[in-house]
């Protein structure tokens, strides 16, 4: 009979959530994996037993943020207005970086390039649920000869460089949901045009 599994996947859970609130102190080069071990109450052999180095670590935290991204998409219903559907998932996508200004960053800014792969998979299932939001536009012609991953690259574009701005804390008038709003909209109408 083996030995008992001394860490689960809810000491796995503690970690990362302790690896983002460190990351967000500190950034990905200060990090370390005693600090993060500490502050969630174990020790650096869980760590290792569990996702192998500080780079799988990181890259467990991207794949994280990708999974947040992921099950957002899914979870904006469905109306019979897909341009409406996806200015949610932008305000969505606005939420995330705002609750997670540090998992946005290492996720969309500063990938390492030896962290990158370990989270490229649960990326692209990610991009894959929102290139699924784009097939009606494409389906009513609402794409204007564009196609759906040309689409789609102009609006991740639009809301990655929006929430640079907001999480830099650059102002947008009173209302940031509302300029949001507004350029995905302009986006979306205008690819029709």
């Amino acid at each position: 009979m083996g030995r008992p599994r001394v860490h689960d996947e809810n000491t796995a859970a503690a970690l990362l959530a302790a690896a983002e609130r460190l990351l967000q102190e500190r950034g990905a080069a200060a990090l370390s994996l005693r600090e993060v071990a500490t502050a969630a109450g174990t020790s650096t052999q869980a760590i290792y037993s569990l996702f192998g180095s500080k780079e799988a670590l990181l890259g467990a935290l991207g794949a994280h943020a990708m999974k947040l991204l992921h099950a957002g998409v899914d979870a904006i219903p469905v109306t019979d207005d897909p341009r409406h559907d996806l200015v949610e998932a932008a305000l969505m996508f606005r939420r995330f970086a705002l609750d997670h200004p540090a998992l946005f960053e290492m996720s969309f800014q500063r990938v390492d390039p030896a962290v990158r792969p370990r989270f490229r998979a649960t990326a692209a299932e990610a991009l894959a649920a929102l290139m699924r939001r784009f097939e009606p536009l494409a389906a009513a012609g609402l794409l204007g000869g564009h196609s759906v991953p040309e689409a789609v690259m102009a609006f991740d574009g639009l809301c990655e460089g929006m929430a640079v701005a907001e999480v830099r804390g650059i102002p947008f008038g009173l209302d940031p949901e509302r300029m949001w709003r507004a350029a995905s909209w302009a986006l979306l109408t205008g690819l029709a045009a």
